[in-house]
């Protein structure tokens, strides 16, 4: 079920007004939202419906073990299991094939039997949450809950379910406790938030992908050299607005609700060094890799030598989240040897100047985007293919591919992302201004036209294969 749809429509609708008419049994009020959950979760695949639930009772049970006294060896356990799951579900098969390969190579093939099972959606948010719950209860950051329904309704929890933003345990726990008070309920914004995102979903995303994108990655070989340029700045503004959008209807569909979820993105195409791009860039996944990852292996705290490799396995490890495949273990280490070589050059200290940050901007920008190759790729040949071929010589002039359209819908996509949050704040403003009724009439106008320009058939958020 995908947020731009008539039944996650219907579906909202119906919990949005169950749930405020049951305010003040917040048991039950709960109790709705993780049914809620669990249905919109089962209109992918029912039986993984029992994952989201072992997950939950797995790390309730572990954090209650915490509590009572368990040590580091309940804390590895705990994540150890999640981590298998995860192993299991996304890596598996991907391990399987990497050992026949090798196997073969050697003249001794061994095969090991595939899963039988599609991949899980949000097994990875899902191990990401699971594994912030158990780690904030052993770092005495919170309290392991006494009722499961809150780990539940944590872990399931539909509107961040699938793509993040990843909400830390102990800032979601605490408002659990309570009825939300509807009084503090920013409606303007998360409706602003909400048809934001379908815009830039439905209308840029998706339309410059099938519009363009696609056809290019068919076979990246047989395309025009400007074209897979153009196509580098397109992926760039492809994935910005595919990711942002559904974090944006997240934190707003949220908001609606009464919960609060934490910014995830910040004009991440502004930065001057790779390290301030992630501080802007899916911000929650870049807090979780520093707070549970980056600083346990040993942070900055020790030589040069071990902060670069505390950095190199943090973003190689980051690489291998988003996807089993060699084209992301590409990205990742990649990510964290310009990391590595920004800190050891001082880049960040740089000489100061508006032209020294221009040129600041440009490579690091252009470091992103290039990297964003292999993430596109389905598989490490196609990402090498790209790169040889864009690195060609030109064979011509711009094809039909990239078309008045394509650069428009590319203009639209730089909009979004330099749009200023205190225009955003004034405009969210005026528009709880306009009343119920006024409200209601405009948002709905703004859905109507924004489906005018939908393509046929609304591909996924991309991040869902994560």
């Amino acid at each position: 079920m995908l947020f731009p749809t008539t039944e996650f429509a219907v579906l909202f609708a119906a919990v949005f007004g169950a749930t405020w008419a049951l305010q003040g049994v917040n048991w039950a009020r709960k109790l709705l939202l993780l049914l809620a959950s669990y249905a919109f979760y089962a209109a992918w695949d029912p039986r993984f419906v029992l994952l989201l639930l072992f997950s939950a009772l797995w790390n309730y049970g572990i954090g209650l073990w915490l509590g009572r006294g368990g040590g580091r060896g309940v804390l590895a356990l705990g994540v150890t299991a999640n981590l298998l799951t995860l192993a299991y579900f996304k890596y598996w098969d991907f391990l399987s094939l990497l050992l026949a390969q090798l196997t073969t190579a050697l003249g001794h093939t061994v095969e090991v039997a595939p899963t039988g099972f599609p991949l899980p959606v949000a097994i990875s948010f899902l191990t990401f949450h699971g594994i912030s719950y158990i780690v904030d209860v052993s770092r005495k950051r919170l309290a392991p809950t006494k009722n499961p329904l809150d780990v539940m309704l944590y872990a399931g929890f539909f509107p961040h379910l699938v793509a993040g933003p990843i909400v830390r345990a102990d800032d979601f726990m605490g408002q659990l406790s309570t009825s939300p008070d509807p009084a503090q309920v920013r409606i303007g914004r998360s409706i602003l938030l909400i048809v934001g995102g379908l815009f830039k979903k439905i209308v840029v995303s998706s339309n410059l992908s099938t519009l363009f994108l696609d056809r290019i990655w068919v076979d990246p070989t047989a395309a025009n050299r400007w074209d897979l340029l153009l196509g580098v700045y397109a992926y760039g503004i492809v994935i910005y607005c595919d990711f942002s959008a559904y974090t944006d209807m997240a934190i707003g569909i949220a908001d609606l609700l009464g919960y609060r979820f934490p910014q995830n993105f910040n004009q991440p195409y502004r930065a001057q060094t790779l390290s301030d791009f992630w501080r802007r860039w899916h911000m929650s996944l870049s807090s979780w890799l520093r707070d549970y990852l980056f600083i346990p292996l040993g942070g900055s705290r020790g030589t040069v030598a071990a902060t670069q490799r505390n950095l190199f396995l943090t973003m190689l490890l980051g690489g291998l989240w988003h996807g089993a495949g060699l084209q992301f273990l590409l990205w990742g280490a990649m990510h964290g040897v310009w990391l590595g070589f920004e800190r050891l050059i001082g880049w960040a200290k740089a000489p100061s100047g508006r032209l020294a940050g221009l040129g600041r901007w440009f490579v690091t920008v252009h470091v992103v985007l290039l990297l964003w190759i292999p993430f596109r790729a389905p598989d490490l040949g196609q990402a090498l293919a790209y790169l040889q071929t864009l690195l060609s010589p030109a064979t011509g002039e711009f094809s039909m591919l990239a078309s008045p359209g394509t650069l428009a819908l590319m203009g639209l996509g730089v909009l979004t992302h330099c749009w200023p949050e205190d225009g955003f704040e004034r405009l969210a403003r005026a528009f709880d201004g306009l009343g119920v009724v006024g409200r209601a009439t405009l948002a709905a106008a703004a859905v109507w036209i924004i489906s005018l320009g939908a393509p046929d058939g609304i591909p996924p958020f991309i991040y869902f294969q994560f």
